[in-house]
């Protein structure tokens, strides 16, 4: 028996030692991008198994080392860097002008409750009809040009961002503006230095969340009407029943908007360090 032991003093806390699939518990950053990188590994051997192995037809499922030729060809031979462009002018263009618009009507929405009572019903109506739905009429009104397409991306955000940003404005802590008042702000201030500086990082993680879903959008709008973009690009190699290409244009969209969704990530942490403390 040791002296602090004879003393009465308790043992010293055993280490605590972490486990890994513990409910909550935090990993490493390192271990978070193995873990991520393995099952893309994971996910790309059992294709190979699959498609070289015979066990699925090529005319079904292109193999992991003729979708790399079909995109190689894709670059060096029929322009896809082109189509690529397009695609993201695209999806940049009509989320930026649905961001703009919702946004602000978001806040007013979540900051007074007249006119959250004036447009929710109207928002939540929209925020359930499918994009796709308006193509037809949104061909009749713009035609087959790039404002149509726009369109499309701009319906499919508009109403997400309104209503999202609306709870994040609305939901804002009440003794914040309690004490804002009773320093002498005024509805004007409540607004600008609680109520939007408060809801700023919520809104750019909606912002975030819903420029995904405009990938998804964009991808419809051409594929019908439209002479660029990878969707018209993956529309013509369905016809030539070419699944390599139309597998490439697929990883290329999931690679540009995973890529555009760090790129969102690391600039919402430098605009709103403070929001992780």
């Amino acid at each position: 028996m040791t002296a602090s032991a004879r003393a009465g003093s308790p043992p010293p806390a055993a280490p605590v030692r972490r486990r890994a699939f513990a409910p909550l518990e935090p990993i490493s950053a390192s271990a978070r991008t193995m873990l991520g990188l393995g099952f893309f590994v994971l996910f790309v051997v059992v294709w190979g198994i699959a498609t070289l192995g015979g066990f699925v037809s090529p005319t079904f499922l292109a193999s992991p080392i003729t979708m790399v030729k079909e995109g190689w060809l894709l670059f060096t031979e029929y322009g896809f860097i082109g189509d690529i462009g397009m695609t993201v002018w695209r999806v940049f263009g009509g989320f930026l002008l649905a961001a703009v618009i919702a946004v602000p009507l978001g806040v007013a929405m979540g900051t007074w409750k007249t006119v959250e009572a004036f447009f929710e019903p109207f928002v939540s109506f929209c925020r359930y009809l499918p994009a796709s739905a308006f193509i037809p009429l949104l061909i009749l009104w713009a035609g087959l040009g790039e404002m149509q397409k726009l369109l499309v991306i701009f319906i499919g955000s508009f109403f997400q961002i309104v209503l999202m940003v609306a709870v994040t404005v609305g939901g804002a802590r009440r003794d914040l503006v309690e004490a804002a008042y009773t320093l002498g702000a005024n509805s004007r201030g409540i607004v600008a230095r609680v109520l939007i500086p408060g809801a700023a990082p919520g809104i750019a993680e909606t912002l975030r969340l819903v420029l995904g879903w405009a990938w998804t959008y964009v991808i419809v709008a051409e594929l019908i009407g439209s002479s660029s973009g990878i969707g018209h690009m993956i529309t013509d190699s369905q016809a030539l029943l070419n699944t390599g290409q139309i597998i490439f244009g697929i990883i290329v969209i999931g690679v540009i908007g995973l890529l555009s969704d760090f790129a969102f990530k690391a600039l919402n942490r430098r605009l709103f360090a403070w929001a992780a403390l």
